[in-house]
């Protein structure tokens, strides 16, 4: 199985507010940098469109590495998701969960893939997660010229 690492990431400039998303996927010697904004939406929806965006990319079934700086993505696929389908779509609170439409996208995107979830700190240093911020920012640049 081919091993893809990908660096994921959103910016949004209030919240909500317009915002950005970024992916680098990289394989071997081949890299794609894939990159868009919306003019309304929250942090939290540009960091999983993120990861989306990337899965859709991907041509068949792979071994992937995911780097995110968002907690919210890296905790819900690997630990609230399940739950959170067993509730019907309800926190352990019995709240709706937020942004259900995307988190059952990665969800279905997620499947055919052998996924490895990272967190790295954010504005740190990580070279992948600096790039897929600038990149993000600039998208969100971009839109708002």
């Amino acid at each position: 199985m081919s091993i893809v690492d990908i660096y994921t990431d959103g910016a949004c400039r209030g919240n909500p507010g317009p915002g950005g998303w970024a992916a680098v996927l990289t394989f071997g010697e081949r890299e794609k940098a894939l990159c868009g904004a919306e003019r309304l939406t929250t942090n939290n929806r540009m960091e999983l469109t993120a990861v989306i965006e990337a899965l859709e990319a991907l041509k068949r079934p792979v071994h992937a590495r995911v780097y995110t700086d968002s907690q919210y993505v890296r905790r819900g696929i690997t630990e609230w998701l399940p739950g959170w389908k067993a509730r019907g779509w309800r926190t352990a609170d019995r709240k709706p969960v937020k942004n259900q439409d995307l988190w059952e996208r990665l969800d279905r995107l997620a499947a055919p893939h052998r996924i490895e979830w990272h967190w790295v700190p954010g504005h740190a240093g990580v070279p992948g997660n600096e790039r897929v911020d600038r990149l993000a920012n600039e998208a969100l640049d971009a839109m708002a010229r």
